[in-house]
């Protein structure tokens, strides 16, 4: 009991919208759905596998989420709001992991033995984030809103986008394309600026013709605009 009272006093502290501990042990189906796995994971270590199988069933109906009773989660997992949350069969799960709606542990291919992510403690993946194949998500890491990962992720770096890259390369990615767009505008306003000279030019001649291209180009004095 002492450890559950823990458990609720942390999702409490995680969740703003909490009121009481009350609410939280009757009405937080992520919470519900960490129990319901601790008592299926129980019963597959004692290969009452088919059992275990029943209620992470039974879990998945109740709750949203569904999570293989093989599956290795740790203290204080903050699973909120919880549906559509698909964690594998050779998943770890550290502590204080916090996860959020639409996330999938999942694996790639069809082959045995770990094929499913492993998060380290402290890590937090946002909603709709997709989790592919035996890769390790370091200690206290970020996973981005909808973000693919599929390579391993250095402990306390954010990572977002897909495929899933940390935020200082992106940022220094974006920073070279933001140089090379600057650069381009500039040559298109020098082009420009040319361009208007040139017609001013043949304005003023009151020529039409550009003798140098050959190329005609109107001049707005010419009488067939004229209204």
């Amino acid at each position: 009991m002492a450890r559950l009272d823990k458990e609720i006093r942390h999702i409490a502290a995680r969740d703003p919208a909490a009121r009481t501990w009350l609410e939280v042990l009757l009405t937080y189906p992520g919470f519900h759905a960490v129990l319901l796995h601790r008592l299926a994971h129980l019963f597959w270590r004692v290969r009452l596998k088919l059992v275990a199988r029943i209620i992470s069933t039974f879990a998945r109906f109740l709750t949203g989420v569904e999570i293989h009773p093989a599956a290795v989660i740790g203290d204080y997992c903050v699973i909120d709001h919880g549906m559509g949350i698909v964690i594998g069969e050779t998943a770890v799960i550290g502590n204080r992991v916090s996860m959020f709606h639409g996330v999938t542990l999942g694996g790639l291919g069809n082959h045995h033995g770990k094929r499913h992510p492993t998060l380290e403690d402290d890590v937090m993946v946002g909603a709709g984030a997709k989790l592919l194949g035996p890769i390790t998500i370091g200690k206290g890491a970020r996973v981005g809103a909808n973000a693919v990962v599929i390579r391993d992720v250095a402990a306390d770096t954010t990572v977002v986008g897909v495929p899933a890259r940390p935020v200082d390369v992106l940022s220094d990615a974006a920073r070279a394309a933001g140089v090379e767009t600057t650069e381009e505008i500039s040559k298109l306003r020098q082009e420009l600026a040319e361009l208007e000279a040139r017609i001013m030019q043949l304005e003023t001649t009151g020529q039409g013709a550009d003798l140098a291209s050959g190329g005609w180009v109107p001049s707005r004095r010419s009488k067939q605009f004229d209204a």
